[in-house]
Formats: C-alpha cells, sequence, structure tokens
C-alpha cells in the first residue's frame, strides 16, 4: 500500500549536507536552489522553507547559532573582565563537534573564499557582531551603538577572522589555539 500526504520532512542538516556536496563538486556559483531541492528530494518551495537564499545555506541555522552565542555571553560571570568574557565566549561559540557535517572547516573556507558570499557575510558578521556589542553595553551600562560597545565587537570579529585565515591555511592548525592567540596578542599589545 503506498502512504499517501506529504513526504517524510527533511532538515536543515539534510539541505547543509546535500548542498556542501553540491558545492564542492561544481563550485558554489553553479548550484542552484533547484539543483539542491532535487538532491534532496523536495520542491523549491519546500527548500524556501528552510533556507531564504541559497547564500543562506552556508551560515547554517545562524538565527539559532546567534541565540546559543547570547546564551554563552550571558553565562559569563559577572565579576570577570569583559575583554575575558568576550575572549571566553568567542573560543565556546567556535567548538563544533570533529564529526559536524559540513564540518566547521569547510564551512568557513565557503564563507571566507567564495566572492558570491562576500555581500551577503557583511549582513552576518553585522548581526556577530550586534551579539557582542549588546553584552558589552549590557556590563557597562552603554548602548550597543556606543563606541565602546561597536568597537569591541569589530575588533573581536576581525581578530575572529584573522584565526580563521590562518586556519584554513594550514590543515594542521588548531582553531581554538589560533583564537586565542589572535585576541591574546591584541590585548597583550594593548596592555
Amino acid at each position: 500500500m503506498s502512504s499517501r500526504g506529504r513526504p517524510v520532512a527533511t532538515s536543515h542538516a539534510q539541505i547543509e549536507a546535500a548542498a556542501f556536496r553540491l558545492f564542492a563538486a561544481r563550485g558554489f556559483e553553479s548550484v542552484t536552489m533547484a539543483d539542491i531541492a532535487a538532491e534532496v528530494g523536495v520542491g523549491r518551495r519546500t527548500l524556501f522553507r528552510y533556507f531564504e537564499s541559497k547564500n543562506d545555506i552556508p551560515w547554517g541555522q545562524f538565527d539559532r547559532t546567534l541565540d546559543g552565542f547570547r546564551a554563552i555571553l550571558a553565562a559569563t560571570p559577572a565579576d570577570a573582565p569583559l575583554a575575558e568574557a568576550v575572549q571566553g565566549a568567542v573560543l565556546r561559540f567556535n567548538e563544533y563537534p570533529a564529526d559536524a557535517e559540513p564540518s566547521h572547516r569547510d564551512r568557513m573556507r565557503l564563507i571566507l573564499e567564495t566572492p558570491a558570499l562576500q555581500a551577503h557575510s557583511v549582513l552576518r558578521y553585522a548581526e556577530w557582531r550586534g551579539v557582542i556589542a549588546e553584552h558589552v553595553a549590557r556590563r557597562t551600562g552603554l548602548g550597543p551603538s556606543d563606541t565602546l560597545p561597536r568597537t569591541v565587537g569589530s575588533v573581536s570579529l576581525a581578530l575572529a577572522i584573522s584565526a580563521y585565515e590562518g586556519w584554513l591555511a594550514d590543515p594542521g592548525s588548531d582553531l581554538s589555539a589560533l583564537l586565542e592567540e589572535t585576541m591574546q596578542s591584541l590585548r597583550d599589545y594593548l596592555g
């Protein structure tokens, strides 16, 4: 007896895995949302319920990821020095399971090395910086758009990107160590 009704639901993870397989085989720009939908076995309209655009897929469920980042920052002890709290949160934010599919390295390589994603990345980076700025604002009694919170968010992003670039350039490197090194080097320099 054949089953009727909707097919078995897919997930964000299945879509991401299929998309990354296609991106690896054909290149990001050559893959369409229709290609991804066909690979997953769903209609294009269904795919758009999960991701607004192809450019969103490499970022995964970024809104949820940012909620996790906010929770990490909120859990930092109130008496911890602000620089240590932000540094620790950035390190924890970048902890991904070794068996994640796609891997964190593949995800970051696609985001950082695909010209077609650069404009979209600016929007995501602004959201990421905003999470840090919100935290710094709460800790300092300033507004998120005041100079110090904005600056801490921007500098933290620049340091993280520097670490990602080093990590992608050296397959044997450890992202946590590089993040810690880049963030600590600035603190040492400023200290």
